[in-house]
């Protein structure tokens, strides 16, 4: 799920927002805590036993300039692969192009 304010009149603004006002506070500050000079992001994408195939972002983010990703808790596997290089994200700040890089 996002948490966030999404860009747009045409956009609803998540519904996670009024669910978790905590965890949306605590995922903002993480990101300055880990990117004190990072312009900060408008959503979050907080993701929980995901997979993902290979892919370029789209969607509802337009303005974005790149991504930042961080592996949080106990788990097993979970790398980051962009263009075919394995990224250790565990309790690492990771950035990349989400829009070009897949």
């Amino acid at each position: 799920f996002s948490v966030g304010f999404m860009p747009g009149d045409q956009c609803c603004q998540p519904k996670a927002n009024l669910l978790f006002p905590d965890l949306v506070k605590a995922a903002f500050q993480l990101e300055v805590d880990l990117c004190p000079d990072r312009i900060p992001s408008s959503t979050i994408a907080i993701n929980r036993n995901a997979q993902f195939r290979p892919h370029t972002d789209n969607g509802a983010g337009a303005g974005q300039s790149t991504s930042l990703i961080v592996g949080l808790g106990n788990y097993v596997g979970g790398e980051l692969v962009v263009e075919g290089a394995k990224k250790d994200i565990r309790y690492k700040a990771v950035e990349f192009d989400g829009w070009k890089q897949r």
